[in-house]
């Protein structure tokens, strides 16, 4: 049977941007914490992938941000999720988590965006509490529309992390970021938040759900 062409030819997918933004500061270092973000997010991206697979009108693409002394791009290129094999990231510095955001910003302008663009995802992690200029990254980030209109989670790993911090990134004070102190809790925190965080933003005119909120780890702390 031949296939038919819709007038106008085959419907473009939607581009979902998702960016990671990791903590890869010295602290990071200290019991696996690194070895086990990398590991989570590796297990994490099977999930990413059903979850785009259920939204076929979006095509997810995935960059990362690391900071330490300074932020970086770790995966510069948006990398379509069907593709995407995930490179360690390797810890040691400072926590400048207001240039990552700042380096965030920079990649949400309209120009980068497009207009047809879903509202983009942005995951912060972190284990600690930023030692640069937190504020002006934020209202850096929150100049921009797409900033605004970002679906902002928050995962921190271990007793440690800043929450408000994290909280204020997230700028929802009914959700709330909880920590993962073992590593089997942040493969799970990611993969929930991810694909819950996936779900929302392919869905912009249904703006009620939202992530489904992880239990406190019952588990011992190792973090």
């Amino acid at each position: 049977m031949n296939n038919r062409k819709l007038p106008g030819g085959a419907m473009t997918k939607r581009p979902l941007h998702f960016i990671f933004l990791l903590d890869a500061s010295g602290s990071m270092i200290a019991d696996g914490k690194i070895e086990a973000l990398n590991h989570a997010i590796r297990e994490a991206i099977p999930a990413m992938r059903e979850a785009a697979a259920k939204n076929p009108g979006v095509q997810l693409l995935v960059r990362a941000i690391t900071f330490s002394t300074g932020a970086r791009w770790h995966l510069a290129e948006p990398v379509g999720i069907d593709t995407l094999h995930w490179s360690d990231v390797a810890a040691g510095g400072e926590t400048h988590m207001g240039k990552a955001l700042e380096l965030a910003a920079e990649a949400l302008t309209e120009e980068h965006m497009g207009a047809r663009a879903l509202p983009p995802v942005l995951i912060l992690i972190s284990d600690g509490r930023p030692n640069d200029d937190f504020n002006s990254g934020l209202a850096k980030l929150m100049a921009e529309p797409w900033g605004q209109a970002a679906v902002r989670e928050a995962i921190p790993i271990g007793s440690d992390a800043g929450l408000k911090y994290l909280q204020r990134f997230i700028g929802d004070d009914e959700r709330k970021p909880v920590p993962a102190n073992r590593p089997e809790a942040l493969v799970e925190r990611i993969r929930v938040v991810s694909t819950a965080a996936i779900q929302i933003a392919s869905e912009p005119l249904k703006r009620n759900p939202e992530p489904e909120e992880p239990a406190e780890d019952a588990g011992e702390s190792i973090w």
